[in-house]
């Protein structure tokens, strides 16, 4: 037995209500179960029942064993002061408030329906290779999976903008510098998306800025303090005369960041090209942000990032290794990329953060990308073939596996959940 089951149990009333107890033998009557608690306290708050005839309002907590009230040294902690009624699935001790006043409890090990408790079982004891439903995954109904799919996409939106929110506030509200860190953070993809967002912090996004307009002077402050002009060709060589004197003017330092790598990278992916490219944009867009923001077509958003680096890197990858001229423009899948794991989540941010965007059109947006090509889609389209028809769904995907199907998560899946009842049993 887990505690996910039980508060699944609870929320949603998955027992005999009929005569309802509590362990003292007075009458209970559930009114409202209350919301589930994401955060530190009892599991459930804003609950209102009726116990012995008279009505509550509080909060309800949840446990396998009653004593792991005790265990759980919530007899020391006031949040759980104004708890109105424990219910647990084995009562090995009687629980009292810091008044000393007895806490209600209810048994519910006796109330459940077989049914749920062998599905839920199966479900998670059961050694898949995928995911805990993969048998059933293809029985799931499309009204069913694109219901949850969208309510994910927005919950792994609202997770982002954590995180967004969190440097905006460190930028001093600042959109322009916030969405510089993210965009560095994408350029550098999954191997160098660390260092690249280190350079970004190191950076006064105002120096960049001010040197706005000088493809030179952006290229030697953005390659310099990744430590990567380490060339004696001319170009090279330019490019680090001009960076230290870029250092010195604005107090720089570069010692602490981490160098950004190139192994197993393809050349179009190497960090000086990246960085080459990233320069470029803000050679071009000096407030990119007030672009973005009002802006929700993919065409017009992609046509942002329409760009090239400077002529030397036509015919570079990195530093002293020429090759052939080839033009070194963001290709439609890095463009995507920018605006799933950059653009659409800042938008959102700033959405939570007071700024009203129309989330339809996010929507849509997100909706008008394909969907990505990895190894957690491919997981999901083995087992409901073409399940992702665009960016939303394959981030939703993503968000579903890692944060649900990796942690056992079921009781809070609704694909999960919709499982517990299911007759015959799920196999």
């Amino acid at each position: 037995m887990r505690e996910d089951l039980l508060y699944h149990i609870w929320k949603f009333r998955k027992f005999d209500s009929q005569g309802l107890k509590t362990t003292e033998g007075e009458p209970l009557q559930i009114i409202h179960p209350g919301f589930l608690n994401e955060n530190s306290g009892p599991d459930f708050f804003n609950s209102r029942l009726e116990i012995g005839g008279q009505q509550w309002a509080g909060n309800v907590e949840i446990h396998i064993k009653a004593s792991d009230w005790y265990v759980h040294r919530h007899e020391c902690d006031p949040a759980y002061d104004n708890v109105i009624l424990h219910v647990v699935w084995e009562h090995d001790a009687e629980i009292y408030r810091k008044d000393e006043s007895a806490i209600p409890v209810m048994v519910v090990k006796d109330l459940i329906d077989s049914t749920i408790l062998e599905n839920y079982r199966l479900l998670l004891e059961k050694k898949p290779q995928k995911i805990n439903c993969e048998k059933e995954f293809s029985g799931f109904s499309d009204f069913q999976i694109q219901h949850w799919l969208e309510r994910l996409y927005f919950e792994r939106l609202e997770e982002k903008s954590k995180a967004i929110l969190e440097v905006w506030n460190r930028t001093g509200n600042d959109w322009e510098a916030t969405l510089f860190i993210f965009l560095a953070k994408t350029f550098g993809l999954n191997q160098n998306g660390t260092a690249f967002s280190d350079i970004a912090h190191s950076l006064d996004f105002k120096i960049l800025q001010k040197n706005s307009g000088d493809l030179l002077k952006l290229e030697a402050l953005l390659l310099g303090q990744a430590n990567l002009i380490d060339s004696e060709d001319t170009y090279a060589l330019e490019l680090k005369k001009e960076y230290e004197f870029l250092k010195r003017k604005y107090a720089l330092n570069n010692e602490h960041l981490a160098k950004p790598q190139f192994f197993r990278l393809r050349p179009d992916n190497f960090p000086s090209i990246r960085l080459a490219q990233l320069a470029a944009l803000y050679n071009n867009k000096r407030k990119l942000f007030k672009d973005i923001e009002i802006t929700y077509s993919k065409d017009d958003l992609s046509n942002i990032f329409e760009l090239e680096p400077s002529e030397y890197w036509q015919n570079h990858y990195n530093f002293g290794k020429p090759h052939s001229t080839r033009k070194k423009k963001l290709t439609k899948s890095f463009i995507d990329l920018l605006l799933i794991n950059c653009i659409i989540p800042v938008k959102y941010a700033y959405n939570l953060a007071g700024y009203p965007q129309d989330l339809e059109q996010i929507q849509e947006l997100i909706s008008s990308i394909s969907a990505e090509a990895n190894a957690v889609v491919d997981i999901f389209n083995f087992l409901k073939p073409n399940i992702a028809q665009n960016a939303m769904e394959s981030q939703a995907l993503v968000h579903l596996k890692k944060r649900y199907c990796d942690k056992n998560g079921c009781m809070r899946c609704e694909l999960g959940t919709s499982l517990l009842n299911k007759s015959p049993k799920i196999h």
